[in-house]
């Protein structure tokens, strides 16, 4: 639901901050007072096409902000994918300037223009002389009477269910036979290669961690030949002549221990010559010449290389061999069991077809069945709507089978006998198709999330008992949903929650458009002008007065 709409510096408008109310807010005035420059004004808020025209005469930028209180669920999905913040109300702000330009805001988050119309389009709907924002799209349709059925119909949503239901089985089952027809159909051809890969790999039979023990013990037998080359070159650095170094620093050390002076000052320097001596003398046991294993470590060079070129081949890594194997196994099974497979889901995509058709054919009764009770409760509003003569339907034709079933939808009217019917948004026009839209939004609303819809110009044409029953029926739809009516009828006006009076004045020779909520007496003088024009008389007070229904 609307609940502010401020406006800055667009054309007569130099600034408005209007507060909305739940059911039927009417706004009045006299012509040219600018009544269509605040539904220009509401259109930029919710995403429509900025014309540099609107913004006011020497001023650089112009802004106009929407505030709601109510998110849908579908709405709500559509902030959470744009990244925008979901909070109790619902900000849209629009700023324009001179040059063109134009830049859009949802609850603070920068938003393109088009994401802006998305999110108005759910917020709002405009009849009359703006494009409509719903039912005019054929594609509204179908869910549109749905909605209908399910209203008049306890087992309408049970079958939609169940449609969706087995149409998504179905579809899955299907998916899952063209996968397998498809991929039997590219195995097939690679039968001998796909044996041949299989082969090697059992053949190569690599266990998961393979490579890397290979890795390991390839390293520590290189490096064992490495370290007795190093050691070797440590001893001779100790002993360049060759003797027995060892041999000798046990001796200096038995002599040194022969010192009779207590402490033997050279007591931990002969604990140090010991150790020395036995290194040494480990070192010189070890230099017995190492050979190294070269068939051995040829061997387990030449498999860690088949087993990485196996690796490189189907493009894993080595621990990742044994699954591939796995894998290509089950795709021989699968080209070798194919049949009994392609049968299996073959049967499976029939009988779930054969359920889908079963409902879906149902539904398309229950469709039929459901146009008919719309179309008779919608030709009982139009006699008084001034549309007596206008005729209604919702066709229904075959379409490519969906999670909503088999059909499509779509409004069908005609507004003079003898002539075709023709889609809704070609057969009429003006206060007519406003009058009209009225009487679908009256029986289509089903007292869900509050919405707001927006009538303009639908009194065009129309007088006495025939406004009257427009106004009675906005007071109807207004009990479920917020509507902002533009009028000139007198009748219109007196069904309204909220009457708003637009007025235009002059001041140093700049003209300004107000717009300000009327109560009681001013409500009562404003309807009478609506009736008797300029000089308001007695009489015409008299009548604003049995008009007015809410006050």
């Amino acid at each position: 639901m609307l609940t502010h709409l401020s406006i800055s510096n667009i054309v007569l408008i130099e600034k408005l901050n209007l507060e909305f109310g739940a059911g039927l807010n009417i706004l009045t005035g006299e012509t040219g007072a600018g009544k269509s420059i605040l539904m220009d004004a509401l259109s930029l808020a919710l995403g429509a096409r900025f014309d540099a025209g609107l913004v006011r005469h020497g001023c650089a930028t112009a802004s106009v902000t929407a505030e709601f209180d109510a998110v849908s669920q579908r709405l709500g999905d559509m902030l959470t994918e744009n990244g925008i913040e979901i909070d109790d109300t619902l900000i849209l702000r629009r700023t324009l300037g001179c040059d063109g330009k134009s830049r859009a805001w949802v609850n603070d988050t920068p938003v393109s223009i088009k994401t802006l119309k998305q999110i108005g389009d759910n917020l709002v709907e405009i009849h009359g002389q703006f494009a409509n924002h719903a039912l005019l799209d054929p594609a509204t349709h179908l869910n549109a009477l749905d909605s209908f059925g399910i209203r008049i119909s306890p087992d309408y949503a049970q079958l939609l269910e169940r449609v969706r239901t087995t149409y998504n089985e179905y579809h899955t089952a299907q998916r899952r036979l063209d996968d397998l027809k498809k991929n039997l159909e590219k195995t097939a051809n690679e039968h001998d290669f796909l044996i041949h890969n299989i082969n090697e790999l059992q053949a190569l039979n690599v266990h998961v961690g393979e490579e890397d023990e290979l890795a390991t013990k390839r390293t520590s037998m290189m490096n064992a030949e490495k370290d007795a080359a190093i050691l070797s070159d440590a001893v001779a650095a100790l002993n360049p002549h060759g003797e027995s170094l060892s041999h000798g620093i046990y001796n200096a050390a038995n002599i040194l221990l022969r010192i009779k002076t207590d402490p033997n000052p050279y007591a931990e320097q002969i604990d140090d010559l010991y150790s020395a001596a036995q290194i040494i003398s480990d070192a010189e046991e070890k230099l017995v010449p190492i050979e190294p294993d070269i068939a051995t470590l040829d061997s387990i060079e030449e498999r860690l290389f088949a087993i990485r070129a196996a690796a490189r081949k189907h493009r894993v890594s080595a621990d990742e061999l044994p699954e591939k194997l796995q894998q290509m196994l089950s795709e021989l099974d699968a080209i070798e069991n194919s049949d009994a497979e392609l049968k299996k889901l073959t049967t499976d995509v029939s009988h779930k077809k054969s359920e889908f058709d079963k409902f879906a054919h149902e539904l398309s009764n229950a469709r039929t069945a459901t146009a008919q009770q719309l179309r008779t409760q919608i030709l009982a509003e139009l006699p008084d709507l001034k549309l007596g003569s206008a005729d209604f339907m919702a066709s229904r034709t075959d379409a490519a089978p969906s999670a909503h079933g088999i059909d499509d939808v779509v409004f069908m009217i005609k507004t003079n006998p003898g002539m075709p019917f023709a889609p809704l948004h070609r057969a009429a026009s003006g206060g007519e198709l406003a009058r009209f839209m009225l009487a679908l939004r009256v029986i289509l609303t089903d007292g869900g999330p509050a919405h707001t819809f927006v009538f303009d110009e639908i009194d065009t044409g129309i007088s006495g008992a025939t406004a009257s029953a427009v106004g009675s029926r906005l007071n109807r739809l207004a009990t479920t949903s917020q509507a902002l009516v533009i009028t000139h009828s007198a009748q219109v006006a007196g069904f309204a929650d909220k009457h708003f009076k637009i007025s235009k004045h002059t001041v140093n020779d700049t003209t300004v458009t107000d717009v300000f909520e009327i109560h009681n007496t001013d409500r009562v003088n404003e309807i009478a002008r609506i009736i008797s024009g300029a000089e308001i008389t007695p009489e015409s007070l008299a009548t604003a007065r049995t008009l007015i229904k809410n006050d």
